[in-house]
């Protein structure tokens, strides 16, 4: 009877046990599901305990996310970030990567694009200095570093991607369209002769287009292009990405009877109303 009383007894303190740490678990979560993001000291408020490195244990058993900026100071849980198409999530000016640290969205960030970076590039892109963290990633072999025209350029450790992606960085300057860099022509009639050819084009190839000249360009290219184009940003984004994906080229830009009414439909409908009159 007594080994029955005290077996019962254990049972009732592990369930208690897990019960606490269900609740403390369900606390963080419900924490950080009310203000989004949250620090180790805030946590450690709204748990009410006294050991810090309670929360840190608490944190574990969820998959959480620490800030990119700041100094990983700041948590989150993925379902609560909102990604954007390159991976990063900005709140109250913390910013998260879905990739994970400074160190692996660095190196992610490096790995996937077509012509590598420079520090200036993808500290544009991340919004936080960029430059010691590629330096140490160099340093731990997962990156590559070359000097080119007098400016550094990161680029993947593998060695096939490395050639890849310096090679593209070295001919693209010389493949800029005439709309980016030709000084014989004049902007307005440079203006000019590409609208007249965007014209031409439908709705995916001018979107293909101006993300091929926004690759061209670099660092900048989408806002530089679409402001050129008069297109949306993330039209050029958009026609960038789907550049750099192995998607496939999509019969036809739109479903049949899609689009303006042609001009010459316009004009015979303006004459007949006009013969009415």
């Amino acid at each position: 009877m007594s080994t029955f009383i005290l077996t019962y007894a254990m049972e009732r303190v592990n369930m208690d046990i897990m019960k606490t740490q269900q609740f403390l678990t369900g606390t963080i979560q419900d924490h950080l599901r009310q203000h989004k993001i949250a620090t180790i000291a805030e946590l450690h408020d709204a748990l009410g305990t006294p050991c810090v490195r309670t929360v840190f244990r608490k944190l574990s058993m969820l998959e959480y996310l620490s800030s990119y900026s700041h100094r990983g100071k700041y948590y989150t849980l993925p379902s609560i970030a909102a990604f954007d198409a390159q991976g990063l999530w900005c709140c109250e000016n913390i910013r998260f990567s879905r990739f994970g640290n400074l160190l692996d969205t660095n190196q992610t960030f490096v790995d996937r694009s077509s012509v590598g970076y420079t520090a200036a590039e993808l500290t544009g892109e991340l919004h936080v200095q960029c430059k010691h963290t590629l330096s140490e990633l160099v340093q731990r072999g997962r990156l590559e570093r070359d000097r080119i025209e007098a400016t550094y350029v990161y680029f993947a450790s593998n060695r096939t991607r490395h050639i890849q992606q310096r090679r593209a960085r070295q001919s693209h300057r010389a493949s800029l369209s005439l709309l980016v860099d030709n000084p014989d022509l004049a902007i307005e009639e440079a203006k000019a002769a590409i609208v007249l050819f965007l014209g031409t084009l439908d709705e995916r190839q001018r979107r293909l287009y101006a993300g091929l000249e926004s690759l061209k360009t670099g660092h900048g290219g989408d806002d530089h292009i679409a402001q050129l184009f008069g297109l949306d940003r993330h039209t050029v984004a958009k026609g960038r990405e789907e550049l750099l994906s192995d998607a496939q080229p999509v019969q036809g830009a739109r479903c049949g009877g899609g689009g303006r009414p042609s001009a010459e439909k316009k004009r015979s409908k303006s004459l007949h109303t006009s013969n009415k009159s």
